[in-house]
């Protein structure tokens, strides 16, 4: 179900949706309800807009992508407001960000997400891929290795976010028996006529209550994902495209030049291949992160990730504002309440779509569930 997105990785990489794609990692079951579509639009069954995604192709966009969320969360000391990281966190949690993107193929990719702090840009151009971060004014200049371009996957480095279309691969990758799969009619995303497929998770234990995909009437692409808490009607939760055009963009957008005085780092072959080499390996990948401490209890909707948290280093001398972020970190977590149990003890953050478990022997489980999952998980 997911190939129509592994072979055209590059669209993965466009719009910020992490969070997304944590929350909806589930499955899916397709549904034949037929859509009770706008007269503009031809009548579809749940299931043949899934084929449709499957065979959604586009030459090139441009467009701008707002995420908002609103999850809930207790209030948390230092992420309430004002100005620098915590401000950026606060928006992660309850607020909006915004990206602009273009996409012309493969091999010309763009991404732009305005933040507090500044800009942060991320271009591939052919062989060169480029990080630039307008607050310190400083470039990471990579050049993909030849063979690399042969691999089945060829995006761009870890950790950039991603799109609508990557957060719709999480909630379809795994189509199942665990999910409810129905269409709702049409919907309108950024001027366009789009269907709209519901998932709804069979699992009580879930917090997710649905999930919401518009679909491009024409190109077949998702415009937008909503995600909501069960029992919540306003989603808590949502990427989707504010604006959007189909034209290929200019192949200017794609050629970057650092302004005077940015300090541009240039990883040698070596690193990037040590760092990316795995990245057609699953179980290479999967091995690495339990060696990590890392490791996922449980499938679809209820899924829960445990992680080991790194071990601070006595001797090390954190800079200023390392120091500042250790601080806000240790306002947070102090400020939650204490929970124990034959797992152990700790602290639990809680809001309306995930839990969090902080535990004193160094561990972090979370998890779109309710708290006593992530203490059955601890306990494993």
């Amino acid at each position: 179900m997911s190939g129509v997105f592994r072979s055209r990785p590059a669209l993965r990489w466009l719009v910020p949706t992490a969070a997304a794609v944590v929350v909806i990692g589930g499955g899916a079951a397709a549904g034949t309800i037929a859509a009770s579509a706008d007269p503009t639009l031809p009548e579809r069954s749940a299931a043949q807009l899934l084929v449709d995604v499957q065979s959604a192709k586009v030459d090139g966009l441009s467009g701008t992508v707002v995420q908002t969320a609103d999850l809930g969360l207790p209030t948390l000391p230092g992420v309430t407001g004002g100005s620098g990281s915590g401000a950026d966190l606060m928006k992660l949690v309850s607020g909006s960000n915004t990206a602009r993107v273009w996409y012309a193929g493969e091999d010309k990719v763009r991404l732009a997400l305005l933040g507090t702090l500044g800009e942060t840009d991320v271009i591939r151009n052919g062989t060169d891929v480029w990080t630039w971060r307008s607050s310190d004014n400083s470039a990471v200049h990579a050049k993909i290795p030849a063979d690399a371009l042969t691999k089945k996957d060829k995006a761009l480095p870890a950790g950039v976010p991603q799109t609508p279309q990557e957060a719709a691969d999480a909630a379809l990758a795994a189509v199942g028996p665990s999910t409810a799969v129905t269409t709702t009619g049409a919907a309108k995303v950024a001027g366009r006529d789009a269907y709209e497929l519901v998932l709804t998770p069979k699992d009580a234990a879930s917090l997710v209550g649905q999930v919401r995909l518009a679909i491009d009437g024409e190109k077949h692409i998702p415009l937008g994902v909503d995600v909501y808490a069960k029992g919540v009607d306003t989603p808590a939760l949502r990427i989707a495209f504010q604006q959007v055009s189909f034209e290929t963009p200019d192949p200017e957008q794609f050629v970057f030049t650092p302004p005077a005085g940015t300090k541009v780092t240039e990883p040698s072959a070596a690193e990037l291949e040590k760092q990316h080499g795995s990245l057609d390996d699953k179980a290479a990948a999967d091995a690495k992160a339990e060696a990590a401490g890392t490791k996922v209890v449980g499938e679809g909707w209820t899924s829960v990730l445990v992680a080991t948290l790194p071990k601070e280093d006595g001797g090390s001398t954190a800079g200023k504002g390392q120091g500042a972020d250790t601080a806000q970190l240790d306002a947070i977590t102090n400020s939650l309440p204490k929970v124990s149990g034959t797992w152990g003890s700790g602290r639990l953050l809680q809001s309306a779509l995930f839990s969090a478990l902080l535990t004193d022997d160094g561990r972090v489980l979370v998890g779109a569930v309710a708290p006593e999952k992530l203490y059955e998980a601890a306990g494993k």
